[in-house]
């Protein structure tokens, strides 16, 4: 039982030096390319939300700065349609979705059971800029950009140091726009849910 201790005793360092040694030698900067899925919650505040479900892309950019934090910079797009019901009646509105945000990144210092978990939280915008296509245009229709609040996580499966297959899942809440009428305007805070896969690069 001593010689069993002993063994745990200096196994348990030994692993925690080679994760952290592992974490040291990948490359600081990561670039990352994934498909994201865009998933609305519906809302009922005096007007009635309710928005498309949609896919697009997210780009990011990554800097570990330290063995456990890194700082994200990300862009993602969609298009959806917004469906309101007010008591004047129904308007869809469809536009353009881009997404701009800044979070801090909380990762380990090396694998567990071979992946990279992470977790982020952070700061943004998400931009509506209505589109021109029928049936998803209310004319006068303003871009509005909305200040959002990101969390999230996911990991990594190293393909090699510098290659790597990322899994990750962000919330994102904000208020809904409006897009410039007061009939759309209910105060109404929403959550979308953004499920993604890709890959990333280190360098």
């Amino acid at each position: 039982m001593t010689r069993l201790k002993i063994l745990v005793a200096g196994l348990f360092p030994t692993l925690l030096f080679a994760a952290t040694s592992m974490a040291q030698e990948l490359p600081p900067n990561e670039v990352s390319v994934q498909g994201i899925g865009f998933f609305t919650k519906d809302s009922n505040n005096g007007v009635t939300h309710h928005t498309t479900d949609s896919g697009g892309l997210l780009v990011s950019y990554r800097n570990r700065f330290s063995r456990l934090f890194g700082a994200d910079l990300s862009y993602g797009y969609t298009r959806s349609t917004q469906q309101n019901l007010t008591s004047a009646g129904a308007f869809n509105v469809q536009s353009n979705i881009h997404q701009a945000t800044a979070a801090l990144v909380a990762h380990t210092p090396g694998r567990v059971l071979g992946f990279r978990p992470f977790a982020l939280a952070g700061a943004g915008a998400l931009t509506f800029s209505p589109t021109s296509n029928f049936g998803g245009i209310v004319p006068g229709s303003d871009t509005q950009a909305k200040a959002a609040f990101v969390y999230g996580g996911g990991a990594e499966y190293d393909i090699n140091d510098h290659f790597a297959f990322r899994l990750e899942y962000r919330g994102l809440v904000y208020k809904r726009p409006e897009f410039g009428f007061t009939p759309f305007n209910s105060d109404a805070i929403t959550h979308t849910a953004q499920p993604s896969a890709g890959f990333v690069f280190r360098f």
